[in-house]
């Protein structure tokens, strides 16, 4: 609620004064003063000797006048008299001399006021609650009263980082941290102790003096601040932040009192590894396969990855890499795989009816004594010598004959099926 300033006004009272000689009050005036009243008896007390006189002498007055006639004369004079004097006295008593003082402005003054609230209010001086009168509105007033009037201030007050919306009588800013009860010594203050508040009140951040410890290369440095930022009070506690050092508490955070603040000295670098990635495997079913058989159509092959690691030490300490960055070199390739479905021969005999020379061309080119370059396989049906041992073969079997070897071929299909031939073992059924 805004409030109109202060103003002085000139008390509308005035002192009767007596005009000299004539004995006549002042034009404006309210009443005559007593003394005047009485002024008047003296004439009175001459004329009536001066006829006494004249008696002693036997000089007869021509104004010979009844006694009692001047008593009844001058009995309506007296009560008029004593009515003003009466009066006057009264209205001089309720007229006080006190002192107002409001926002420090201090002003002598006569009242007829009986109270504070009603000189408060024959001045114009408004009060809310947020203002402080002494003595108490409703107070009885005497003569020579001091009565205090402080209006209130809005303070937006900012106190070791934390915002306050505050409101005080205090007249100085100084007085108002008094009366809040904070610290000032070695404190921050953005507006000067004997800075005016005035009725529109003002901003003001304050940061009292704190005692943060700094734990930095191993020792503990002690300081007293008022800093606004944790980072300020380690450069006050000779501190040097290098490189890529940081704080165990946010740099722009407020200090607190009783804080530590650990520096961390940081070292780091970066690495780059290359990582194989898995491949996957894709399984398709095929019914010229034997049932249970699995044969590799396509072999997969495993990618490469290009991964980037940050490395760091802290305080001496080295902590585990951190992955920063990735790149494909190589794709994964994905593994094909056929799943036999179709039903087993029970018997050699039940293979008589496939292609064989088919088989052969495609293998061998019909040749049984081909060799591939490898020199692993060999024969009719490139059989490497494991497979031909274990079908009963003997030596090698590019060395035996085209008889030998179909038989041989056959006995392998009926326990794998076409999967020996991966790439030519559906010629079979062609």
């Amino acid at each position: 609620m805004s409030r109109t300033p202060y103003e002085t006004y000139e008390i509308p009272y005035r002192i009767p004064h007596e005009i000299p000689e004539t004995g006549e009050v002042a034009p404006g005036d309210t009443y005559r003063p007593a003394y005047e009243a009485r002024a008047a008896l003296p004439r009175q007390s001459r004329q009536a000797g001066a006829g006494r006189g004249l008696r002693r002498r036997g000089v007869r007055s021509p104004y010979r006048a009844r006694p009692e006639t001047g008593v009844r004369r001058l009995l309506p004079q007296a009560l008029v008299v004593a009515f003003l004097a009466g009066g006057t006295t009264a209205f001089v008593a309720k007229d006080k001399a006190v002192e107002l003082n409001v926002d420090g402005r201090p002003r002598t003054l006569h009242t007829f006021a009986d109270d504070v609230t009603g000189l408060l209010a024959e001045q114009g001086v408004p009060l809310d609650a947020r203002d402080a009168v002494t003595p108490a509105p409703g107070a009885a007033l005497s003569g020579g009263d001091v009565v205090e009037v402080r209006h209130g201030r809005p303070v937006r007050l900012t106190l070791d980082g934390r915002r306050y919306e505050a409101w005080t009588t205090a007249l100085t800013v100084g007085e108002a941290l008094r009366e809040w009860g904070v610290r000032v010594e070695g404190a921050y203050l953005s507006a000067a102790p004997s800075r005016t508040v005035g009725r529109a009140g003002l901003t003001l951040e304050v940061r009292t003096e704190r005692t943060v410890t700094v734990m930095a290369d191993g020792r503990p440095r002690t300081v007293r601040t008022s800093a606004a930022t944790v980072a300020e009070a380690v450069a006050e506690a000779g501190v040097l932040l290098r490189g890529q050092d940081a704080l165990s508490v946010p740099a722009d955070s407020f200090p607190r009192d009783g804080q530590t603040v650990t520096v961390l000295r940081i070292t780091g670098s970066r690495e780059v590894r290359e990582e194989q990635v898995p491949y996957a495997v894709r399984r398709v079913a095929d019914p010229a396969l034997f049932e249970g058989t699995e044969v590799v159509e396509r072999p997969g092959r495993p990618g490469v990855l290009r991964v980037t690691y940050a490395l760091r030490t802290v305080n001496g300490v080295r902590e585990r890499p951190r992955r920063v960055a990735s790149e494909v070199v190589l794709a994964p390739r994905t593994e094909l795989v056929k799943v036999g479905t179709g039903a087993r021969p029970r018997s050699v005999r039940d293979a008589d009816g496939l292609d064989w020379q088919g088989l052969a061309r495609c293998e061998s080119g019909g040749r049984p004594d081909a060799v591939d370059p490898s020199g692993t396989y060999g024969g009719l049906y490139q059989f490497d010598a494991a497979t031909w041992h274990g079908l009963g073969g003997r030596g090698r079997p590019e060395d035996a004959s085209a008889a030998e070897q179909t038989y041989r071929a056959k006995k392998l299909y009926v326990r794998s099926g076409a999967g020996p031939w991966p790439h030519c073992g559906e010629r079979l059924r062609s």
